[in-house]
């Protein structure tokens, strides 16, 4: 029995000095031993940031022994040591401690436990491991080797552990995992109270859930809502997004996150940043607040405003107030305001899927070679064909291009064809009185590299037209033509030449002799007023006027005769 007693007690470097009383080996005899033993110098940390001067007054009580299968005692060497073993059991105040062998150090009211070392508060509290040190001065346990602290359905599971009774609190310092129900979260550093569910995680925090994994340098974490607490740099990953942020809440059970300082929000492509950000995984959502950007890296356009919607499941996006579209697959950007921007999905997850971009009211665009104004405005992605509602003007340079509807066909994300639609005008500036002027149903322009080359008009087809001098562009004359159809040719965003097609009719007038109602066709207006003049000056809408608005027609426009029509050449 003795041989058992002796191998085991040896094998636990905390024993010397219950082996030494036991066995009656006396080398250190002569030494004072009457100090109180000390908790493991390795193993032993403060618990950060805790004020130790501020510890809640408890009656102290005496740690009680309620049994033990051998007790023992040198009343000479070490007369306030108790050396208990087997079945050791004990109690300080609510807690019940359990072990293979033990001291009692009486003068200090402390303990040292080993082997199978088990407390017990209550029936919610159940702390184990391999070594205890137990100050009942302090009520202060420190537990040593293969530790485990089980709350209900919540276990802590690290190698060293210290839980301060007095605050109802455990912490580790070298490395921890607590599991409950829903995740299992892993750390260097972290804390747990029993009381609040509350536990606090430091450094390599990792939080596994099935359906998504945190990692954070700092996190905070309840139990009992399963709401984690981002308090650093942390990262959330699962197989359909990703989402970055330095402080908010992410509840684990509904999967919904409330998240602030310039979170973000990244889905296949599509990254969703804002001041404040709401996401909810299970709906497939998510909102953005103040200084919102959802920038798509795919297709190189992005969406700003203080206030933006994204669902991931239907790839449908709002954005609005202050809302901008900008589009930046070509070199220039695009930037396109209204009081409305959606972006609406069909066919998800098809071959057939496409997109539509709608913009209302008040729709303002600016990009530096041409500039738009409308009321609304809707792009489709099947046929790469925006249309401008409800007085549509377009500004090329000196151009101006307006009418009732404008549609504006893009190819590889470059202007390829617009068409104009009923009361078509086009006017080009001169100087501040002389104007080129055609005015028809319909329009058709022709880009080539983002440059438009041809125009060509149809129907009831009025034109006014300054031939100028090639050496000094000075104005030669005013040509004035009517007829049926008319193509023009431009040349560095300027009219080169132009031409009818079948029947017209016209009359030049030197430059000092033309009449005071000659320089103005009737539908001649100059919006120039209206124009957006930079990025920022798409905020400031300036409407029409109201002597200048159309009255919209009821007429369709006419189509070109087949003999007339003549395909853009494309060299």
């Amino acid at each position: 029995m003795k041989k058992r007693i002796n191998g085991f007690l040896y094998r636990h470097r905390y024993l010397l000095a219950g082996v030494l009383c036991l066995f009656g080996v006396c080398l250190l005899g002569a030494q004072d031993r009457k100090a109180a033993p000390q908790a493991p110098a390795k193993k032993a940390v403060a618990v950060a940031g805790k004020d130790t001067t501020a510890r809640p007054e408890k009656k102290k009580t005496r740690v009680d022994l309620l049994y033990a299968d051998e007790a023992q005692a040198d009343k000479q060497l070490r007369p306030d040591v108790q050396v208990l073993i087997g079945s050791v059991r004990l109690k300080h105040d609510s807690m019940y401690m359990f072990c293979d062998s033990a001291l009692i150090y009486e003068k200090i009211n402390s303990v040292e436990a080993f082997g199978n070392v088990r407390m017990e508060q209550g029936d919610t509290l159940f702390i184990y491991g391999d070594y205890l040190y137990y100050d009942g001065m302090s009520q202060l346990a420190m537990l040593r080797e293969n530790v485990k602290m089980i709350n209900r359905n919540t276990v802590l599971t690290t190698d060293s552990l210290n839980y301060d009774r007095l605050y109802n609190l455990g912490y580790y310092f070298e490395g921890g995992t607590l599991t409950d129900e829903e995740n299992v979260l892993t750390s260097i550093w972290g804390e747990y109270s029993p009381a609040t569910k509350l536990a606090v995680f430091n450094h390599d925090v990792r939080l596994v859930n099935p359906q998504f994994i945190l990692t954070s340098d700092t996190l905070k974490y309840s139990t009992f809502t399963k709401i984690a607490t981002i308090l650093g740099p942390s990262e959330i990953v699962s197989d359909k997004n990703h989402i970055y942020s330095e402080r908010g809440e992410y509840n684990t059970v509904t999967e919904q996150a409330e998240l602030l300082d310039r979170s973000v929000l990244t889905n296949e492509g599509k990254k969703l940043t804002g001041d404040s950000l709401f996401y909810d995984r299970a709906k497939g959502y998510g909102e953005a607040f103040n200084n919102v950007q959802m920038n798509d890296t795919v297709n190189r356009n992005m969406l700003t405003g203080d206030y933006c919607f994204y669902n991931e499941l239907t790839g449908n996006a709002l954005a609005t107030d202050r809302a901008v579209a900008v589009d930046y697959s070509q070199g220039d950007s695009l930037f396109m305001h209204g009081d409305t921007l959606r972006l609406i999905t069909y066919n998800l997850n098809t071959d057939s899927v496409y997109r539509e971009m709608r913009a209302y009211h008040k729709v303002r665009a600016y990009r530096t070679d041409v500039q738009a104004v409308c009321d609304s405005l809707v792009y489709n992605s099947k046929d790469s064909c925006m249309t401008m509602y409800t007085d549509p003007v377009l500004w090329y340079g000196e151009q101006q291009l307006l009418g009732e509807e404008i549609k504006v066909y893009v190819n590889d994300s470059t202007i390829d064809w617009a068409h104009i639609i009923n009361q078509a005008l086009a006017v080009e500036k001169k100087d501040s009185i002389h104007y080129n002027q055609v005015t028809g149903k319909e329009m058709k322009a022709y880009f080539i590299n983002g440059e438009m080359r041809q125009v060509d008009v149809n129907g009831n087809v009025l034109v006014i037209f300054y031939p100028v001098e090639e050496r000094d562009t000075t104005l030669m004359m005013l040509n004035y033509s009517e007829g049926g159809f008319l193509r023009m040719l431009l040349k560095d965003r300027k009219m080169e030449q132009g031409a009818f097609i079948g029947k017209a009719n016209g009359i030049a007038y030197p430059m000092d002799q033309i009449p005071a109602d000659k320089y103005k066709l009737p539908p001649f207006v100059w919006l120039e007023y209206m124009r957006p003049l930079s990025k920022e000056d798409i905020f400031v809408w300036r409407g029409k006027k109201a002597d200048e608005m159309l009255q919209k027609s009821d007429r369709k426009p006419v189509t070109s005769p087949r003999n007339m029509h003549i395909k853009r050449n494309k060299k």
